[in-house]
């Protein structure tokens, strides 16, 4: 995967407890290759123990603000989460992927709503920055934390609001914690008929942005299309997702299988019931991949002859697997023959 670039951290910068934001230093040759959208993401690479790790992460900095930021909240036994949080400082260096990502903010409406839970606040950081510093329309945020102290960019969601408060608001929710101004519990069904049909029905809101757990999207999602909203109209991503998936194709075969990436082409037989990133990177081939649970986009490739068929699918759109395209860390070979092209998307 020959697009990493070795950046210099800037500065490490504490959010909470166990939150950092990573500033990168690019230098003037790269500021083509790493501009990006709001809503877009980067991938992190560095060796751990003697161990490559690489994690997928949004950008929470703003394109206008010339500045690549991303936000890491440390996690029980996340390799690289308590790495950036307790042991990254200014001046180290990290391998970064050029951004990319399909979750991006769309600014042709002119009201927009987001749920966000957790972490999930990062790439809706940039998005309500760039709505907000870049355009006249209006942002409504629902963000569902633990407590006040658990809430990332709280400070600076509070000075936005006092900047703008004809076009910003915020409705707190926190689940451990009950707080003046702030609805207690979880993002659910009642919030969202809250915001549609109480206090922001007459907003008229053109497009929604979610990201948190994969419950809550699908509930707040659900909850969007009962009252009306186009699901064109919802936009999402994940950070974790709990479905395993399957396949009920028969896979007691094996394929004769063609990669390219990088302008080269590589050649390996496999098992139809492995996964075709795995069996890719099993073979040294240096296929594009971060998080390897069909939660970012990283791994996308076009099958341009035979078939495969994915054990779960929540990024790519009907049309697109039409198209050819699957993404290969839940890709298995079904036909006899497959190539892939990570060149062509």
């Amino acid at each position: 995967m020959a697009d990493f670039h070795a950046l210099q951290i800037q500065a490490v910068s504490r959010l909470t407890k166990d939150a950092v934001t990573l500033s990168f230093d690019i230098p003037e040759s790269l500021k083509s290759t790493f501009r990006y959208q709001a809503g877009q993401y980067i991938t992190l690479k560095t060796t751990i123990n003697g161990e490559e790790v690489r994690r997928a992460y949004s950008i929470c900095s703003t394109p206008q603000s010339h500045i690549l930021q991303v936000a890491v909240k440390a996690v029980e036994g996340g390799l690289f989460s308590l790495y950036a949080n307790n042991t990254l400082k200014a001046g180290d260096t990290l391998d970064v992927h050029p951004p990319e990502g399909k979750f991006i903010l769309n600014t042709t409406g002119n009201t927009y709503a987001a749920f966000a839970a957790g972490s999930g606040i990062t790439p809706i950081m940039s998005m309500i920055k760039t709505t907000l510093e870049t355009t006249s329309h209006r942002f409504v945020l629902v963000y569902g934390n633990k407590r006040p102290e658990d809430t990332i960019f709280r400070d600076e969601l509070l000075a936005l609001r006092e900047k703008y408060p004809d076009r910003f608001s915020i409705e707190w929710i926190y689940s451990q914690s009950r707080e003046d101004n702030a609805h207690f519990g979880r993002i659910s069904k009642p919030t969202v008929n809250f915001v549609v049909k109480n206090k922001y029905a007459s907003w008229n809101i053109d497009s929604y942005y979610l990201c948190g757990p994969e419950a809550m999207i699908k509930e707040v999602s659900a909850v969007l299309q009962e009252n009306g909203t186009p699901e064109s109209h919802i936009l999402f991503e994940l950070f974790t997702s709990s479905e395993e998936g399957e396949v009920t194709e028969n896979l007691d075969g094996s394929s004769q299988v063609q990669i390219i990436v990088d302008d080269e082409t590589f050649e390996l037989t496999m098992n139809q019931e492995a996964i075709i990133l795995d069996a890719a990177l099993d073979a040294d081939i240096d296929a594009p991949h971060s998080c390897q649970g069909g939660i970012c986009s990283s791994c996308i490739a076009r099958i341009t002859e035979g078939t495969a068929v994915m054990q779960k699918n929540q990024i790519l759109t009907d049309r697109e697997v039409a198209e050819g395209l699957i993404l290969t860390c839940q890709a298995h070979p079904t036909s006899a023959k497959v190539v892939i092209n990570y060149d062509d998307i």
